[in-house]
């Protein structure tokens, strides 16, 4: 097998409500473990882990360790960095890597390379990753280590990148459990290539046994298209192999049912759900949440969050998110505005999806005012808007029409992301309403705003052309800005171009000229 093909010139999810998790929640848990409770004994572990914040030194904590005259084990620095991923705290995690690899009296396997791979990935980025893979030493680049790049590869959805280096792993032999073909299967299922999973699932059987994930992968794909048979097959396949079922198969399984109003099978599905929800995965209460808003169960919407409260000293932000979403749905906005009023007072993320859903549902009631004078509120407790915000914003003085805050708003949705995915459907709202009060100003100011991310097309400028015949004003130059723009005419184009052409000229047709 060639695994000279893994040398220095390769370059080739489900998202889990895990890194949603609070960290502070989960170290104080981790330390009082470590440290025996409120006063048990000193250890290494216990002082890397109250490291909360991010600017304190893992190296710093492990010399003056070392310097107190205590001896540091690889295993236990393993089991500690185990730890810190769990709670999301790759930074203290990546420096005892970085630490141990400049250790000459330390052993490292590939298992530890791959780690270390993963955690530069989410702290420096997959050009960084992907420096570390071509640099480490040739007997560390095995199947581990390929296993950890591929998933950095399916986090970033670079497709073709994932499949290139899933196909250099195969012709290695590397493909040795399911964990590669899991992460090809999240990356399909998440963007909608669910043609892609049979044959993927085929290949994995011919290799190796699927393991509760890829079950879980494969009823999701189904679920995806509400093939509520299909998925009830793979269900029976879970039982066959001898296998479990987790939470997150009654979960998709859930969310199946009420999806396709098997109200009965949901509940049925949700009570298994619950047997198998604990403090250890704490993950599922979110989710459990949700299910409940969506079966509109406000009881046991409220029992979930009762039981929460009373199992950890403090709510995360998946959970917060659930909840005030829950209740949104079941149409107690009051309850929400409280949830949101405690969430804002002890969490210190800033995370923007918390105080969205307040503001959608301020601007879902068509109480604007009151959704401004809300949206100033978070602006000055430090939460930036997400893009997310501004569309919020944009459907909400669409309805208003008023499109000079409508484009304002639009151009700072797009500027808030770094790759812009259009709304069709927002998209052509907007431009619906420019045609029939027949903005021109407003229609160039679109236009504008487009043509910075590339965004122009024939119906587009057919769009500013009805705009513009509307307003019955001549748009000149039309055909030498649409070649400019490499953008074609069609058949509409030139007859609204004949059109405007007995128009009059205006300001806004001449500066254009």
């Amino acid at each position: 097998m060639n695994r000279n093909i893994f040398l220095r010139s390769t370059r080739p999810t489900l998202a889990s409500l895990c890194r949603l998790f609070s960290a502070a929640t989960a170290t104080e848990a981790l330390v009082k473990t470590r440290s025996g409770g409120g006063g048990g004994r000193d250890t290494l572990g216990g002082r890397l882990l109250s490291l909360t914040y991010t600017k304190r030194s893992a190296v710093v904590t492990i010399r003056k360790w070392k310097e107190e005259g205590h001896s540091v084990r690889k295993y236990e620095l393993n089991r500690i960095v185990r730890e810190l991923r769990k709670i999301n705290r790759y930074k203290h995690a990546l420096e005892i890597c970085e630490w141990m690899v400049l250790e000459e009296d330390i052993k490292l396997q590939p298992g530890d390379y791959a780690v270390h791979l993963d955690l530069i990935s989410k702290i420096r980025g997959l050009n960084s990753a992907e420096k570390f893979f071509e640099d480490m030493p040739d007997k560390m680049r095995d199947h581990a280590a390929c296993t950890s790049l591929l998933h950095s590869y399916v986090q970033n959805k670079l497709s073709d990148k994932a499949e290139a280096l899933f196909e250099r792993m195969a012709e290695c032999g590397f493909l040795k459990s399911c964990l590669p073909y899991n992460h090809m299967l999240s990356m399909y299922i998440s963007k909608g290539q669910f043609e892609k999973v049979p044959e993927m699932i085929k290949e994995l059987k011919s290799k190796t046994s699927p393991d509760i994930v890829t079950y879980n992968l494969w009823m999701t794909a189904f679920a995806s298209g509400n093939d509520v048979e299909a998925a009830e097959k793979v269900y029976l396949k879970v039982k066959e192999a001898n296998l479990n079922p987790d939470w997150v198969t009654y979960s998709v399984l859930t969310n199946l049912y009420a999806k396709t109003d098997n109200l009965e099978k949901a509940k049925l599905a949700l009570k298994e759900m619950e047997k198998l929800v604990s403090k250890r995965n704490r993950v599922a209460y979110a989710s459990l949440i949700s299910l409940h808003g969506n079966l509109g169960d406000k009881d046991g919407v409220d029992s979930t969050w009762k039981k929460i409260k009373s199992s950890f000293k403090k709510m995360n932000d998946a959970e917060y998110l659930s909840m005030i979403s829950a209740v949104v749905k079941l149409r107690d906005f009051e309850q929400a505005k409280g949830l949101y009023d405690e969430w804002e007072s002890v969490s210190g993320t800033r995370d923007a999806r918390i105080p969205n859903l307040i503001l959608a549902e301020y601007m879902n009631r068509e109480e604007v005012h009151l959704g401004e004078k809300f949206y100033e509120r978070i602006v000055e407790k430090g939460i930036n808007p997400s893009y997310s915000t501004w569309e919020i914003l944009t459907w909400a003085y669409l309805k208003r029409k008023d499109m000079e805050k409508v484009l304002d708003c639009f151009g700072k949705a797009i500027d808030a992301v770094k790759k812009w995915t259009v709304n069709v459907r927002l998209l052509k709202a907007v431009c619906k309403e420019l045609e029939e009060q027949g903005d021109v100003r407003g229609a160039e100011k679109l236009m504008t705003i487009l043509q910075k991310v590339g965004h122009v097309n024939t119906q587009l400028y057919n769009s500013l052309l009805r705009t513009y015949a509307k307003a019955g004003e001549m748009a000149l130059i039309v055909e030498e800005r649409m070649a400019k723009d490499s953008v074609e005419m069609d058949e509409e184009t030139k007859e609204l171009i004949r059109l405007t052409s007995l128009m009059r000229v205006t300001e806004i047709s001449s500066t254009k000229s």
